[in-house]
């Protein structure tokens, strides 16, 4: 029985929802389900029922939650015992330029929750021991591990006029990044007008800048469009460009005891 298995089960238990406990604890569906999957096995009993909305729990699962809390409750104040006042270990971790603010937030939280003895150093562009990036910009010989995935959308600055035909202010006012690696995909939806973009930018939160003052549209990804002020997002139905986000890890450096935990947290 494990510690991270416990958690999982406490959080399904209290949410009654297997995407809602995923994304309180910053992991994904089928990471859940596993810690669930293996919980059930070494106990050899069912915790949890399937519902139309949800999950329902059993007998077994009710009886266990209490225990679970407290062992959970135990094992966090050994933790905090033995970790304070040591001197933290410093971890160098690089960001892309164009990953949000929110995904970042969302993985330091998962640090801070996993390594309790660490100090996390946040570096601008590709440096650090690990890096959190897109899969698009990972360097050779990079693990990669995906955290999340969304998709691209089309962005334009609130109350923008678009004229009596959308489409076609659209397809005549594209604000583009011709180097970043999805430009190229791209190229078949801005058509004609993509080779004579009224705006370019090196990068999507530049590309958002240009957007936001009116200069005219772009298709970037929606966690950068959700963060930025005046800049609303459309889906394009037509469209189904994607991108995934995660942890970028160096093979030499699953050496360090650190990262190499942090690695297993990550692909549970």
């Amino acid at each position: 029985m494990e510690y991270r298995h416990l958690r999982a089960f406490i959080a399904v238990f209290e949410e009654r929802n297997i995407t809602a406990a995923a994304h309180r604890m910053h992991l994904t569906q089928p990471a859940i389900s596993n810690c669930i999957k293996q919980l059930e096995q070494t106990l050899g009993v069912s915790l949890f029922s399937r519902e139309a909305r949800g999950v329902g729990v059993t007998t077994d699962g009710r009886s266990l939650y209490p225990q679970a809390k407290r062992m959970v409750a135990d094992i966090e104040r050994l933790r905090i015992r033995f970790h304070s006042g040591r001197a933290a270990t410093v971890l160098e971790m690089g960001v892309g330029s164009d990953v949000s603010g929110g995904m970042l937030s969302s993985f330091v939280q998962r640090v801070e929750r996993h390594l309790l003895s660490v100090s996390l150093h946040v570096r601008e562009g590709c440096e650090g021991e690990i890096r959190l990036e897109s899969e698009e910009r990972r360097c050779e010989g990079e693990l990669f591990t995906s955290l999340w995935v969304e998709p691209y959308v089309l962005a334009y600055a609130l109350g923008l006029d678009f004229g009596g035909s959308g489409e076609s202010f659209i397809r005549s006012r594209w604000v583009t990044c011709p180097s970043h690696p999805t430009h190229q995909q791209l190229l078949p939806f801005y058509g004609e007008a993509g080779e004579n973009a009224v705006a370019q930018a090196t990068s999507l939160r530049r590309t958002l800048d240009l957007v936001a003052a009116g200069a005219g549209v772009a298709i970037v990804p929606r966690s950068l469009v959700m963060e930025r002020r005046g800049v609303g997002a459309k889906l394009i139905p037509s469209m189904a460009i994607s991108r995934r986000v995660g942890l970028c890890i160096g093979a030499q450096a699953l050496r360090n005891p650190h990262i190499s935990r942090l690695y297993e947290t990550v692909v549970e």
